[in-house]
């Protein structure tokens, strides 16, 4: 379908169409707000790990109590996705950023009124619940930008935009861990809460007046994405053009039945278990083991590290894939899997402050960029424009399942074994990845894969 007035779309020989420039600017004003906003929400969701060691010691809470409010984050998080992935799916992405930015603002606007208010009594449950309420909302964010973007890219773009994204939301872990950590160190408790909030409202109003779901609703022509071949993709747009669109459930099962998705999923989980292990409980670390607080030089350069290794992770695992692996994720994904072996291993044996804060840099390097490239790119791949969501929110629904092993589990193994145990629990999880990508190496969408 084609706007009034909109110029043709010319097909080049990779099958991805050569766009005008009025389109690739409309397209920057629509996608560029949506990596604003995720990285936003993470100012949002990580103040947590920022504040868990401080709201830890100013209620004298161990490791495995604050785990719980983490664990009922996280798993929250995962069910959330897989329900309104479909959601997502059927009512468009723009309507979900913004439910999901409105109410994440006011969520951690709560919070930090419980803190203000010198609330004590069951803190460990009000904070549990609020944490969860907050993650519900946080879910839409991921699933909005896949949704939005899957009708905005072709298949051969979306690699090198995967690792663009996923730089622009490395911001969201500068936000979150460098700036909130200046504030807990000049601010209340309940500042590292309240001014995210205002920062993810004043998203939200921009992405109200920029943000379209679809070319068409922004005067210009919708085109063949590439990823119509894609079982999944042809399941999902079974339905003929002049009947009713596929069901909810029929989408839903369609996503779950197919198995190269199915294999993403298990990776996924040994994903969010090194990651959510690694940036949960990193400040603790360095604080404790290596006696660098929250917004001191050495915790910046932490900080820091996260955002220029994500986005180094993410733009190298991008562009690998698109230009040297012909747009296959698994076999990038399988060298990002190995390089988090050796640099989860080189965390341990540190000794040196100076070097374990930029280890922590280091491993997001390879954490992001394969996780990024799961969720984000290969789930628009394997899910089209009409599932895009539902896969997203299967796989970073599974990643969240992961990571609340994290919280109760790893906190109560560090209460009693300490940090000498802590980057070898997560090493087994990356072998586990490499494993399951080696299954995957020759999997691209566009053709039935096998079972």
């Amino acid at each position: 379908m084609q706007a009034a007035g909109a110029p043709p779309l010319l097909a080049t020989s990779g099958g991805a169409p050569a766009h005008s420039m009025a389109f690739r600017r409309r397209r920057f004003s629509n996608w560029f707000p949506l990596g604003c906003t995720y990285a936003c929400l993470y100012m949002g969701r990580y103040n947590f790990n920022v504040s868990k060691g401080a709201i830890g010691g100013a209620f004298h809470f161990d490791k495995a109590q604050m785990g719980i409010i983490a664990t009922a984050g996280f798993w929250t998080y995962a069910l959330s996705v897989l329900i309104n992935g479909p959601l997502a799916d059927r009512f468009g992405g723009r309507r979900a950023i913004l439910l999901g930015t409105f109410g994440a603002a006011i969520l951690n606007v709560a919070i930090g009124l419980v803190f203000a208010s010198g609330w004590n009594s069951h803190l460990i449950l009000t904070l549990s619940v609020l944490y969860a309420a907050n993650m519900y909302f946080q879910s839409f964010g991921a699933l909005s930008v896949v949704k939005v973007n899957a009708a905005w890219f072709h298949v051969r773009e979306r690699g090198l935009l995967g690792g663009v994204f996923g730089g622009m939301i490395s911001l969201g872990y500068w936000l979150a861990y460098g700036v909130c950590g200046w504030i807990l160190e000049r601010m209340p408790l309940w500042g590292v809460y309240v001014v995210p909030a205002g920062v993810i409202l004043a998203a939200c109003i921009v992405d109200a007046i920029l943000v379209r779901d679809r070319p068409s609703d922004a005067g210009h022509p919708d085109f063949p994405t590439g990823d119509e071949g894609d079982p999944l993709a042809r399941a999902a747009s079974a339905a003929p053009a002049s009947g009713p669109e596929p069901g909810f459930f029929d989408v839903v099962r369609t996503v779950f039945r197919h198995p190269v998705i199915r294999w993403l999923a298990v990776a996924e989980f040994c994903t969010g278990i090194v990651r959510q292990g690694l940036m949960l409980y990193f400040p603790e670390y360095l604080f404790e083991v290596h006696h660098i607080k929250a917004g001191t030089r050495l915790f910046q350069l932490a900080s820091v590290g996260i955002t220029v290794g994500g986005i180094l992770g993410a733009l190298l695992c991008g562009a690998l894939s698109d230009y040297v692996f012909q747009s296959r994720r698994a076999p990038v994904a399988f060298l990002f899997y190995c390089a988090q072996i050796v640099f989860l291993f080189a965390l341990g044996v540190s000794t040196s402050p100076v070097v374990a804060a930029a280890l922590i840099g280091l491993n997001c390097t390879w954490i992001f960029g394969v996780h990024g490239m799961l969720s984000g790119t290969a789930s628009a791949d394997f899910g089209g424009k009409k599932a895009a969501a539902t896969a997203t929110g299967l796989l970073d629904g599974v990643q969240y399942l992961g990571s609340g092993l994290t919280g109760f589990g790893l906190g109560a193994l560090l209460d009693r074994y300490h940090w000498s145990i802590w980057p070898y629990c997560l090493m087994p999880m990356s072998l586990a990845g490499s494993v399951i990508m080696v299954k995957l190496w020759n999997a691209k969408p566009g053709a039935r894969p096998s079972h």
